[in-house]
């Protein structure tokens, strides 16, 4: 069974767990017996079938051969490594001669998907309990229509994941002494945990022990890392839980059963990958059904700064540079083309592939070539995405000025939350020191200096004990 760990993916929404129930039921049914190995996914290589082969041999003890097997594929690709091995393939569905056959695999699943109760029809009836019994069609509906993770289990096909794994645990000490005083015993779920670095940390607050520790991610490959950490014992709490949702996509939890919820650098994806304000409004809305009367949500994130739409002075070292197409560029290649730009040409290449416009103009002072005319808050945009070329592509999808804190604060109350006195804006003192300042002067149109504004905010929003 191939992609056997890629569950929750637009290409294969069913864990393996469940598909091999599935083919071992229908085996049962049809007095067949079968074989189940689970073949991992892998980049991509010609040596797959090769690979496939030896996966086998490595769980049943015996290698396949072309003297005792048939191989049944449909991927002309695919099934050309096997050939070139020596074996014969079967093409099932891709065969000439069941042309007639009026849909594939797939075309059923998108049935599904789409609500159309004639897929099971075409369904064994093995599927069909499996499916029923695991409430697996409303799974697969919510995967394949998700509007925001693509086909891999992932927000961005040009993320990636071990950097932002890296990177989370490198910050994971520093979130946690952020919020770790606002945080309600009970039950505690951090939402877009990554690799669970925070809850890692909150499973050795002794004040904690008796708590449930949950985290949610939408991304497969952290969610799995997360798994692979419960499994191998890095949690002391027994009562922690970890699930694969988009948070878009619905309700996660019932109403008014936690009692803390914690959200690090998450909003901002909420607002760049949904609908903006819409979606981050009906976020907040699902963090208020589900807390519980008195119960805290916790917000860390990036945010705009006070006063966004400010014109003012942005002075860049280097000049410009034209902008081209870099979309057929692999992920180092991109890499190494934005190292090589200048501040001022960077914030052309920033211009071209940000998925949000930043309107800018070009002062043409000669004593200052790199400055330009800007928003404050498209200038803090830029500067807070500059260093970031390994994925220069994923971060073009993220706004972090979107909101200010005055805008959360309103936003919160309009809720219902309460916002406590602890939430506050702030900068954050190390990337102006070492990735602004150095590279970059502030001012205003007619030349006086300003001060870097706030780049960070910290939220703390309690639902009123009498609601």
């Amino acid at each position: 069974m191939t992609s056997a760990n890629h569950q929750n993916t637009k290409r294969n929404p069913v864990a393996y767990d469940r598909r091999e129930a599935a083919i071992e039921r229908f085996s049962v049914q049809e007095d067949l017996r079968s074989l189940v190995v689970p073949v991992f996914d892998t980049a991509p290589t010609d040596r797959f079938a090769e690979v496939t082969l030896k996966s086998v041999e490595s769980v049943l003890g015996h290698h396949l051969t072309p003297q005792d097997t048939v191989v049944a594929c449909s991927t002309p690709e695919v099934a050309a490594l096997y050939e070139a091995l020596g074996f014969t393939i079967a093409l099932v569905e891709a065969d000439p001669a069941a042309a007639a056959t009026p849909e594939r695999p797939w075309d059923v699943l998108l049935r599904l998907a789409g609500g159309d109760p004639g897929w099971r029809e075409q369904a064994h009836p093995a599927t069909l309990d499996v499916y029923d019994r695991y409430r697996l069609e409303e799974q697969i509906s919510l995967v394949v229509n998700d509007p925001v993770v693509g086909d891999e289990g992932g927000l961005t096909a040009t993320r990636d994941y071990r950097t932002y794994a890296e990177a989370f645990e490198a910050s994971a000490a520093r979130k946690w002494d952020l919020v770790k005083r606002h945080v309600r015993p009970g039950r505690i779920v951090d939402v877009g945990c990554g690799a669970g670095a925070v809850l890692g940390l909150a499973d050795r607050e002794p004040a904690l022990r008796e708590s449930d520790l949950i985290g949610v991610e939408v991304a497969r490959h952290l969610y799995e890392e997360c798994v692979h950490r419960k499994a191998q014992g890095w949690f002391a709490n027994p009562n922690v839980y970890f699930y694969c949702r988009n948070v878009l996509g619905g309700a996660v939890f019932p109403p008014r059963s936690i009692d803390t919820t914690l959200t690090f650098a998450l909003t901002h994806e909420i607002w760049s990958y949904g609908h903006r304000m819409d979606s981050l409004r009906a976020f907040a809305q699902a963090i208020y059904d589900h807390t519980v009367p008195g119960g805290v949500w916790i917000n860390s994130d990036v945010c705009g700064p006070d006063n966004r739409e400010r014109r003012v002075r942005l002075s860049l070292q280097g000049a410009p540079a034209p902008a081209g197409p870099i979309d057929s560029l692999d992920r180092a290649a991109i890499a190494a083309h934005v190292e090589s730009l200048s501040t001022r040409a960077r914030l052309d290449r920033f211009a071209a592939d940000f998925h949000f416009p930043v309107p800018y103009k070009d002062l043409d002072d000669p004593a200052d070539p790199g400055a330009v005319e800007i928003a404050l808050s498209d200038a803090m945009e830029f500067l807070t995405h500059k260093d970031y070329p390994d994925n220069w592509l994923s971060e073009a999808h993220e706004q972090f000025c979107g909101l200010e804190f005055a805008d959360w604060k309103a936003l919160l109350a309009d809720i219902g939350f309460e916002v406590d006195p602890a939430s506050h804006s702030w900068r954050n003192d190390w990337i102006v020191e070492h990735r602004i300042s150095p590279y970059a002067q502030l001012s205003t149109l007619d030349g006086r200096e300003l001060a870097w504004p706030d780049t960070h905010v910290l939220l703390v929003a309690r639902r009123p004990l009498n609601t």
